[in-house]
């Protein structure tokens, strides 16, 4: 269904599109014509194509209704049939988004979402790559940071002064990834003749998480059906006189909370034991 709504997104790319499973025609077709898919679903009845790509999950165990089910994960093949990238989790109930791998990979702006506030020294905006939270999904946070006129901001690593901090609140809701802020650029201070790491002008920084479980999102989830990720950004901003005192700003984003498809195919068309 993620890569349903992001089928757009994907074409745009000069991208196709097609998920293999396990299941049977009349599965697919029954699952597909639920979901609204429209993009090829390709049965393997017999994994073997799952095999072919060494993606059978062989911890489950044979001659059960599960066995022959892939690792869950996307391949990204170019037109002679290579594969150039692939995406896959150690975990099965986690997998990283289409909506991640447009924005890692192609470049996509993550721009749903989106929030802002704004301070004297400069505006934020908070955005990622879905406004949809799956348990599970692995997407992409963004913070940018327009900095006003002769601001400026100092990045990780510089000394002496507050470098900028992106935090997120510690929860249930998401696992972080660790991310690597932009690179900076060397300003001399003339007053003092110091030279120091800052960014200026227009910052734009990209973060991953991965949303956690259902049974552990279910429950911060609002009755509106939303979820709030909570956080902050740090930081000490100059101008061409003076330094200002450190300040923190409160960042959140609000997603609509998707729980997982436990809808079953009809009996008389589910996989049945040899």
């Amino acid at each position: 269904m993620e890569l349903e709504q992001n089928l757009d997104r994907i074409k745009k790319q000069g991208l196709g599109l097609a998920a293999v499973s396990y299941d049977s025609v009349e599965i697919l077709k029954n699952f597909a014509d639920r979901k609204h898919i429209t993009f090829p679903l390709l049965s393997d009845p017999e994994s073997k194509i799952i095999r072919a790509f060494g993606i059978l999950n062989e911890t489950v165990k044979p001659g059960t209704p599960q066995f022959g089910i892939p690792y869950p994960g996307t391949f990204m093949v170019d037109a002679k049939g290579a594969v150039v990238s692939k995406y896959f989790e150690d975990d099965f109930r986690e997998r990283v988004s289409a909506s991640d791998i447009l924005v890692r990979q192609f470049g996509a702006l993550a721009d749903a979402a989106s929030g802002t506030a704004e301070t004297n020294h400069l505006r934020l905006t908070t955005a990622a790559s879905m406004p949809v939270a799956r348990p599970g999904h692995r997407i992409v946070l963004s913070l940018e940071i327009d900095l006003k006129p002769n601001m400026h901001v100092y990045a990780p690593g510089v000394e002496g002064y507050i470098p900028i901090d992106w935090k997120l609140d510690e929860s249930p809701a998401a696992k972080a990834h660790p991310f690597e802020y932009p690179a900076s650029r060397k300003l001399h201070l003339k007053a003092i003749g110091e030279t120091a790491p800052v960014y200026r002008g227009r910052v734009r920084i990209t973060r991953e998480i991965t949303f956690g479980a259902e049974n552990a999102v279910r429950p911060l989830v609002g009755s509106t059906g939303e979820l709030i990720l909570k956080g902050s950004l740090r930081y000490q901003a100059c101008d061409d006189r003076k330094c200002y005192l450190p300040e923190t700003v409160p960042l959140e984003w609000r997603f609509q909370f998707e729980g997982l498809d436990r809808e079953r195919a009809p009996v008389s068309l589910q996989r049945k034991l040899p």
